[in-house]
């Protein structure tokens, strides 16, 4: 579909990412029933690593991959492009698991050497994809917010003068800084793994939807496949699977981008080192600097659509994409004048407790990885590995990780859950108003509540 005019704005098309690229022609759908060693179902990161790792390791497999659109279609093609060391939910929750707190602290320690692993990988394999190791900022501009980012894991802590070195940030009071962070064009790094894992011998099946997945088959709308191992890889189109509607939630976030900015506005922002950027509002912001000069900002604008509904090739509303807007000028004033080129959304997976989780049944053949809640470019890779792990039935470390089978609730039937993240968010916003306006010194009651009652 061709992009639509929302607010003044080209709206939709998958990404920017693409329209940079330009949106890749499907390839060939399965052909009828077919039998392999291992069928991964979807075709983004997480499907496309475990296909990497397993060819790898077994180039002798039959691998099978199965996408409903194109490869790199969800969130794969879409996020803000993060390859980042940031854990996927909390790390308290991950040490209640069967791994303990040691699972935990050794699955962050694997997510930050993962940031290198992925650009090592692309290095060798020759993936362009407008990589920049330039580690990731942390602003805060409300005293409340400097409460949280004295809260967060260890990083070093900029003054409002060390930071402004960096990047010039209207009103920011300080901020944080982490090396092990790089930037990243998403729909570049998909389409160069893609290329790789076919020139290893993966077969990968696109226009072709799955239906529906049972031990030793996944059934699709043009045929079935048949394996040993079937293995989930659908994040946040996972409520589209029968049996799965309430398995993760399908939250939206959107992105605006805006044309390049010019010598003269770089030089009042700063931002050389390309650093990833993020603050510490609730309802929080990321953002980078494109490799060819522009800004990318995103946020949550309107979370969910009743009924895990999913967007229409990337189309958000007019409000989600003011609201960005007006983030970004809060931000940097001089963009003020700046027009947007694209706007765009994706969804990405949400388990109950907010924490993502890799497995396999055994007995089944089944198995699974994501619900990163938005942190997954480099949690893909970690997963890939360790599902290539738990298909071979290799005794490494990556089998014990804090997030491997780790099994929580499902989410709620609706109308609880459409109402329960109206409301979060809804909780959220007032937070961040009132932290704004009446400058607290520590996190609103609000906002604390608002955890409570998402789980987080």
């Amino acid at each position: 579909m061709a992009l639509v005019e929302t607010a003044g704005v080209p709206n939709g098309g998958v990404s920017f990412w693409y329209s940079q690229i330009g949106r890749p022609e499907p390839g060939p759908p399965l052909a009828g029933d077919t039998e392999c060693d291992v069928c991964i179902v979807g075709g983004g990161l997480t499907g496309l690593w475990t296909a990497y790792y397993l060819s790898r390791a077994e180039p002798d497999l039959r691998i099978v991959v199965l996408e409903a659109e194109f490869v790199g279609y969800g969130a794969s093609g879409r996020n803000g492009g993060w390859l980042s060391a940031e854990l996927p939910g909390n790390p308290a929750r991950y040490a209640e698991g069967p791994h303990g707190v040691a699972g935990a602290e050794r699955l962050a320690a694997e997510l930050r050497a993962s940031v290198d692993e992925v650009i090592g990988v692309c290095a060798a394999e020759g993936i362009e994809a407008d990589i920049v190791r330039g580690g990731v900022l942390f602003v805060a501009r409300t005293p409340a917010q400097v409460s949280r980012l004295h809260a967060e894991p260890p990083a070093r802590l900029l003054t409002a003068d060390e930071l402004r070195a960096r990047v010039v940030v209207a009103g920011a009071l300080g901020g944080s800084f982490d090396p092990d962070c790089a930037r990243v064009q998403p729909a570049r790094l998909v389409r160069g793994l893609l290329e790789v894992v076919r020139a290893r011998g993966v077969t990968v099946n696109e226009r072709t939807r799955v239906t529906a997945i049972e031990p030793g088959q996944a059934r699709t709308d043009r045929g079935v496949v048949r394996a040993p191992y079937v293995l989930r890889c659908l994040e946040g189109y996972t409520a589209r699977l029968a049996g799965h509607r309430r398995t993760w939630l399908p939250m939206n976030s959107a992105i605006v981008v805006t044309e390049p900015l010019t010598d003269a506005q770089w030089a009042e922002i700063g931002w050389e080192g390309c650093e990833l950027l993020g603050d510490l509002a609730h309802a929080y912001c990321y953002a980078q600097r494109t490799a060819d000069g522009r800004i990318a900002l995103g946020g949550r604008g309107i979370p969910y659509r009743y009924g895990s509904r999913t967007d229409v090739d990337g189309r958000t509303q007019a409000w989600t994409i003011e609201s960005l807007r007006s983030t970004l000028t809060d931000l940097f004033p001089v963009t003020r004048q700046v027009p947007l080129a694209q706007a765009w959304c994706g969804v990405l997976g949400v388990p109950r407790d907010w924490c993502a989780s890799v497995g396999l049944d055994r007995a089944t053949g089944l198995g699974w990885a994501g619900g990163y809640v938005g942190s997954g470019l480099t949690a893909t890779n970690l997963t890939g590995r360790t599902l290539r792990d738990l298909v071979l039935d290799r005794d490494t470390p990556l089998r014990t990780l804090a997030w491997t089978d780790r099994r929580v609730r499902r989410w709620e039937p609706e109308p609880l859950r459409w109402l329960g993240v109206r409301a979060m968010y809804g909780l959220y916003r007032t937070a961040d108003r009132r932290e704004t306006r009446r400058r607290l010194p520590r996190t609103s009651r609000i906002g604390r509540l608002a955890d409570r009652l998402s789980g987080r």
